[in-house]
């Protein structure tokens, strides 16, 4: 599992679970991968964040497949600043490629591109923002 990417401690250990293999065994082969420097919850952390913020996702839908994933909230915040300034071209790209940087013209059109961005995991801040045709960010 290791050798096609980074997992996380909990990730990898349910995967090996479902694969029959007693939990004693499991824990204890983790153990060794993490003393090692094979396993890495922070890398996991760092490479799973920097490819969803690759595919258009917000902080908000990254924090829960982290915690899906068992991941810690301290570990998840500390890589995951969700007012970070990252965020604002995040979500400005991903509204551009969506619906070509065209502002909606009405509240049914503004809604619909909200609808869109929240569900990618932006915040109602950055939606906000973005769909305001703002440039000014705190």
């Amino acid at each position: 599992y290791l050798a096609r990417r980074e997992h996380g401690v909990e990730e990898l250990r349910r995967k090996l679970l479902r694969k029959g293999h007693r939990p004693e065994l499991v824990d204890e082969i983790l153990a060794g991968l993490a003393r090692e420097g094979l396993l890495s919850e922070r890398r996991f952390v760092e490479s799973f964040v920097a490819a969803r913020r690759r595919r258009g996702e917000g902080p908000l839908r990254i924090q829960a497949s982290l915690r899906q994933r068992g991941v810690d909230d301290a570990l998840i915040a500390e890589h995951l600043d969700s007012a970070g300034e990252i965020w604002r071209s995040v979500v400005r790209e991903t509204w551009q490629k969506r619906f070509r940087g065209e502002l909606p013209r009405d509240y049914r059109e503004r809604a619909r591109q909200a609808r869109f961005l929240l569900q990618r995991g932006f915040t109602m801040e950055q939606v906000t923002r973005v769909l305001g045709g703002s440039d000014e960010w705190d």
